[in-house]
Formats: C-alpha cells, sequence, structure tokens
C-alpha cells in the first residue's frame, strides 16, 4: 500500500512539474546537426545550433565528444557560426568552416586545444573542402571573382541586371596545410607587393592553386580514398533549374587532366568513391527531363577502367541519393512511411536491406576508416534528434548528446500515425497529435498542419510547429492531424506521382477525407476548425480556403494563389512544367483547375497571409494576389510582410512574431478569444 501511494505521489509531481512552454522557449530550443567521425573512430564531430536573442540570428557551433565520452563545445564565433567540421586524416586537427571578420574561410584547430588557424583568405569565401587524403592540403570550392567590368558598367549605368544571365560560377581550388604555418593575419606583410615582402623577409604564406575553370560551376566534388583524383558534379550555371543539365567528370590530381566520366541527358550527381578508388557512385534521372521533381533518382557505379555502369538498390522506391560507399558495403538514410531507416547496398549484387537497428529516423551518419563505427544523428518519435556512436560489430550504441532532456518537464505533443482512404481510394497516412488530457468521450476543435515539398513528410515529433503554437494549442484542447497527402516522401514514386496534374483538387481530397475519417471516429468538433501550412502546405490551405467552406479559421505561409502567377515569378520554372505538364499558354485550363484563386468568388473563410518579403521562391505577388481576392470579396483576412526575408523565416524574432500571429488569428476565430500582440521586454 506504501508503495502504492509513493508511486502515486510520483505520477502527480510529475504531472504538476510539467508545463506548456512558452513561445520563445521552443524556438530557443537547441538542436544538434551534422556529425562527422575521426578516421580512428575515437573522436565526433557535430553541430549545435542556438538561438541569439540579442543579435537575433541562430548561431551554430562545433562541439566534441572524445571516445565517447561527455562533449563539449569546441568553437565559437562572434557574429557568426562555424560549420561543416572535418578531422585530419591523422585525427590531429579538425578543419572547418567560419567567418571571423573576413568572409567564411577554413580554419584548423589542434584536437588539443588553442586558437584556431586561418588556412584560406579569399576575397570570395570558401563554400565547401574536403582533406585530401594525405593530410598536406585542402581541395575547396570557391566563387569566382566578381566581374570588374560590371562596377564599370554601374559607374555610368547604374544597376541593372539580366535575367538568368548574371551569376557567379564555382570552381576547385587546392592549398597546402603546413601545420607550423602562423595565421595569415599575424604576418605583418601578407598583403603587400612581392619586392616589398623579399627586402622585409617575409614568411611566404601558401598560395591556393587552381585546378578547372571554363563555363561551368561545380556542384559537389570528392577526392579518392587513394588522393589521386577528384570526381566532381557540375552543370552549365548555378542557376536552380540547370540541376537537370548536370553532369559528372573525373580530374587526374598528377596532371590536372579533366575527363567526362557521366553525361545521361538528365541529372547525374556524384555520390562517393569505393573504397578501392576504382569505381565512382552516382545518381541519376538518366534520360528523364520532365519529372525530376517527384520521381525516383536511380543509383549506378561506373568502373573508371572500363567505364562500365552497374545499376544498383534497383527495386528501393525512393528518391535515392546521400550514399557513403564503405568497406563493408555502401549506406543511405532512406524514408520508408514515417520512418527513416539507414539502409545498405550489396555493392556486388546490388541488394539492399535495412542495415541495423537504429531509432525509428536517422538523418545523417559517417563512418570509421575501418568501418568499425559509425557516428550518426537519430530520433524516435518522441525524442529530438541525438548524436549516437554504433559499433558495427556487437551493435552497441551510445548516445552521446541529451538534447531531449530540454524538454522533460514540457507537456509536448503524443503522436499517433493514422490512415485513411481518400476520395480516389489513395491510402493517405498522418500523423494526430492528441493532447495529455485527452478524453475519447469528448469532441474536441481541429487544426490541420500541412507540411511543405510536396515532396516533405511529416513524423511523429514531441515538438511540432515552425511557426505554428502546436503544443500551446494542444494544452488549450484539441487535436492536431499533419497529413502525408499524396505527393510526399517515405510513400514510393508512384505516390509521389498522383499530384501530377490534380495539384491541390487531389490534396484537397486528402484533407478533407482524413477530416471526415476522425468525424466518424467521434473525435472532432466540425464547427470548430483550421488549417495551415507553409510553402506547398500554404498553397493547399490557400486551395481549401477557395474551395471549402468548413473551416473557422486558415493561415497561408509563403503559398501559391495562382499557378500562372507563380509560373512567371518563381526561381524554378520547371517545377510547374512538370506537375502540370504544360505551361500556361499551352494548357490554361490545368493552370486554372488547380489555382487557388481562380475560385476566389467562394472564398468565405478568415485567411491570415505571411509571406517572405524577398521570396524568390513563391514570389511575394501570390501573397498580394490572394489577399486583394479576399478583400474584394470582403472575407476577413490580414497580410502580414516579414521583412528581408526569403522562402523561410531564419531569425528568431520573426519566428516569434510569425509563432503569435497564427496563435492570434486561430484563437479569434476557432476559439472566440481576441489576443493582443505583447510589446516590449518579455517579463
Amino acid at each position: 500500500m506504501k508503495r502504492t501511494i509513493v508511486l502515486l505521489l510520483c505520477i502527480c509531481n510529475l504531472a504538476m512539474a510539467q508545463h506548456v512552454p512558452t513561445f520563445e522557449e521552443v524556438i530557443s530550443l537547441r538542436s544538434v546537426g551534422g556529425v562527422t567521425i575521426s578516421e580512428d573512430g575515437k573522436q565526433i564531430a557535430y553541430t549545435v545550433q542556438t538561438s541569439d536573442w540579442n543579435d537575433n540570428r541562430f548561431d551554430t557551433e562545433i562541439w566534441i565528444s572524445k571516445n565517447g565520452e561527455k562533449p563539449f563545445q569546441f568553437t565559437n564565433t562572434a557574429k557568426n557560426s562555424s560549420t561543416n567540421p572535418a578531422f585530419s586524416p591523422d585525427g590531429q586537427w579538425i578543419a572547418f568552416l567560419a567567418d571571423r571578420g573576413n568572409k567564411t574561410q577554413i580554419h584548423v584547430m589542434r584536437m588539443e586545444g588553442g586558437e584556431a588557424h586561418v588556412i584560406t583568405k579569399e576575397e570570395e569565401g570558401i563554400s565547401s573542402f574536403e582533406w585530401h587524403p594525405s593530410g598536406e592540403k585542402f581541395i575547396f570550392l570557391k566563387p569566382e571573382k566578381e566581374d570588374k567590368t560590371k562596377k564599370e558598367r554601374e559607374k555610368r549605368y547604374g544597376g541593372f541586371e539580366m535575367d538568368d544571365k548574371e551569376f557567379t560560377l564555382l570552381h576547385l581550388w587546392q592549398v597546402d596545410f603546413i601545420p607550423d604555418m602562423p595565421d595569415p593575419s599575424e604576418l605583418p606583410c601578407y598583403e603587400t607587393d612581392e619586392a616589398s615582402k623579399q627586402k622585409a623577409g617575409c614568411i611566404e604564406f601558401p598560395k591556393p592553386k587552381r585546378l578547372t575553370e571554363g563555363d561551368f560551376t561545380v556542384t559537389r566534388f570528392s577526392i579518392s580514398p587513394d588522393g589521386n583524383k577528384i570526381a566532381f558534379s557540375h552543370q552549365p550555371d548555378p542557376l536552380i533549374n540547370s540541376f537537370i543539365k548536370s553532369d559528372i567528370s573525373l580530374m587526374d590530381l598528377n596532371n590536372l587532366k579533366i575527363n567526362t566520366l557521366v553525361t545521361n541527358r538528365s541529372s547525374d550527381v556524384l555520390e562517393d568513391w569505393s573504397p578501392d578508388s576504382k569505381e565512382v557512385l552516382f545518381t541519376s534521372n538518366v534520360n528523364d527531363t520532365t519529372s525530376n521533381f517527384y520521381a525516383n533518382s536511380k543509383l549506378f557505379s561506373i568502373t573508371l577502367s572500363t567505364k562500365a555502369i552497374r545499376q544498383l538498390a534497383k527495386d528501393l522506391d525512393e528518391d535515392l541519393g546521400g550514399f557513403s560507399w564503405e568497406a563493408s558495403g555502401i549506406y543511405s538514410s532512406v524514408w520508408n512511411k514515417t520512418k527513416r531507416h539507414l539502409y545498405r547496398v550489396d555493392p556486388v549484387t546490388g541488394a539492399h536491406a535495412i542495415a541495423l537497428a537504429t531509432p525509428e529516423q536517422v538523418y545523417g551518419f559517417s563512418f570509421s576508416k575501418n568501418g568499425a563505427r559509425m557516428a550518426f544523428v537519430g530520433r524516435n518519435g518522441d525524442q529530438l534528434n541525438e548524436i549516437f556512436i554504433m559499433d558495427m560489430v556487437s551493435v552497441q550504441r551510445i548516445k552521446i548528446t541529451e538534447m531531449t532532456n530540454q524538454i522533460s518537464d514540457w507537456k509536448t505533443a503524443q503522436s499517433e500515425v493514422i490512415s485513411w482512404k481518400s476520395k480516389d481510394g489513395a491510402v493517405i497516412e498522418g500523423v494526430l497529435h492528441k493532447p495529455a488530457n485527452y478524453d475519447p468521450s469528448v469532441k474536441y476543435p481541429l487544426l490541420i498542419m500541412i507540411h511543405g515539398g510536396p515532396t516533405g513528410i511529416d513524423t511523429p515529433s514531441p515538438v511540432p510547429g515552425y511557426v505554428y503554437p502546436v503544443l500551446q494549442w494542444l494544452d488549450k484542447g484539441c487535436l492536431v492531424l499533419r497529413p502525408n497527402y499524396r505527393g510526399s516522401a517515405g510513400y514510393g514514386e508512384a505516390f509521389r506521382s498522383l499530384n501530377v496534374k490534380n495539384l491541390g483538387v487531389g490534396d484537397m481530397w486528402d484533407v478533407m477525407s482524413g477530416i471526415d475519417y476522425l468525424d466518424k471516429k467521434g473525435w472532432i468538433d466540425k464547427t470548430k476548425m483550421g488549417s495551415m501550412g507553409w510553402s506547398q502546405g500554404g498553397y493547399i490551405s490557400a486551395f481549401l480556403t477557395t474551395n471549402t467552406n468548413v473551416f473557422k479559421a486558415i493561415s497561408v505561409g509563403a503559398g501559391i494563389s495562382n499557378w500562372m502567377t507563380y509560373y512567371v515569378n518563381t526561381d524554378i520554372h520547371p517545377f510547374t512544367r512538370q506537375y502540370l505538364k504544360a505551361t500556361p499558354w499551352s494548357d490554361e485550363i490545368i493552370y486554372k483547375k488547380t489555382s487557388p484563386i481562380t475560385n476566389i468568388n467562394k472564398a468565405v473563410t478568415p485567411t491570415l497571409i505571411q509571406h517572405g518579403e524577398y521570396d524568390r521562391r513563391v514570389p511575394i505577388a501570390n501573397a498580394y494576389e490572394l489577399a486583394q481576392g479576399l478583400r474584394d470579396k470582403g472575407v476577413p483576412s490580414e497580410l502580414i510582410v516579414y521583412k528581408g526575408f526569403g522562402h523561410g523565416i531564419t531569425k528568431p524574432k520573426e519566428k516569434l512574431a510569425a509563432t503569435w500571429h497564427n496563435w492570434q488569428w486561430f484563437n479569434k476565430y476557432v476559439w472566440g478569444e481576441n489576443i493582443e500582440l505583447p510589446v516590449g521586454e518579455k517579463k
């Protein structure tokens, strides 16, 4: 009896200790990012993002764990971030990218600590880099210098730009790494002319050596394990639409000779080298230039000596990428419905299988040189992302981080994966969140939160939301449904193709059939419903605004209102041509059928519109068009423009504002509450 009383008291105390986090607490959650392991498997480096409210930015710094021990912060870059950690082959150094006052440069630090030394001093900054296997140099990618004639032109004619014709190419360079070399900022005559340097007896700082040049831009590269070659993906220019023309070439580092390796009609993307440096792994859409946005890319290996190409993982029905070729096989994390498993592909037979037991989602991984140890980022549905290290022989894993402890006393979202049939019989899955004190006898308000993409995916999560205060709404008492509508990742190519020539229409079927499913269960109050989403989720919400009248409130975040407006303004014109299989000039009917603005005269739902001022992906003309249409119809609506932002809200204070705006909107129209936006410092 005493044990029962003690247990009950513990449960009560736990319940009392839990609280609903503030919006600021949610935005301030620390999160782990990319992870890498040293070649000997003894050290792990990963990034941690934090919120800097004073400077209104998200800061990223590098953390280290040695031999599985408690991690510690390794870098601290004032006003900027440190990213892309990479161990030297001997494990004595770690290199990273940081802007410490002179554009983004390669820096190095000894593993035992000390000051960071800058390796490059490029006016254009560095985009990415790799250690050479010898540990004696770096290969890096940087933009070309700005065209001098542009400045001269601006002096006379002012500023103008020719659309799709002015861009900066990226090319490969090499620079020596001299461990005892002083930081260039410590060399008093680093920037003086050659004659002055010789006279003063200056130390000559290693100068980068150019490796590639020409009318193409390098998008990805990898040094062969034997150090003799570089394989790289390249396309005619850096414009996003040019990815379809990507090819792969090979450079011999001994003579800098370049030979083309893979030139399919469609996109070819470098993945990795074989451990013996005899084969190159790549993914490709081969000759398909009309469905890259939703069709599966395929995995291939090419043998350098014979140019023979083999297809691998033929039956792995997902869009493939992110592969690493290790001594024990080829690995990648791949979506399988709401799970993201680590898969192993046999390099000989091409067969694939789930590699080993990991958490439900694996988002990034890194192997030691002999493949005996792996570090990865992963989580289960009730966790935040954590860093793990795993012994590949014993399959024992150690959790290095404790990020989930941040929410140990929070009232978090309870997740359940449900499924239902849509109007055309397609099986749709979704993540349903219920309040902590859920009562099956009560009918709850329902909020629909729709992911972007459309090839995104929603999974169980303890803190979902982006700029939507899900935890706070759950505490008010509601259900939140996050549907993986047709087109979502994780369900195979056929499912991702179901909204081709059916955008908006089929998506609405999936949302409305999900509502019907919950209604038949007796779980929801259909008189109190709302919908929201960003990007493609914003588009679907806009479509619901003009084609339904069942919602009390809708929020459209960076959403498309008119596919014709979108087509002529966006930076990815092929997206519309591929999904609608037409241009506005060749098939006006399909553009009208799938555009929210077409049925603006039917709109009745109060609609909040949120958009970034400089959004190129979904240009802000879409927001103004929807807003004006709703105003002309007398539908309650607000357009909020977040100044200085593109397609996403990337600073803490504006994320807080966007969250508050959604909180106010839905509370007013779903719950009938008028809430003022707080001003001044939070008490």
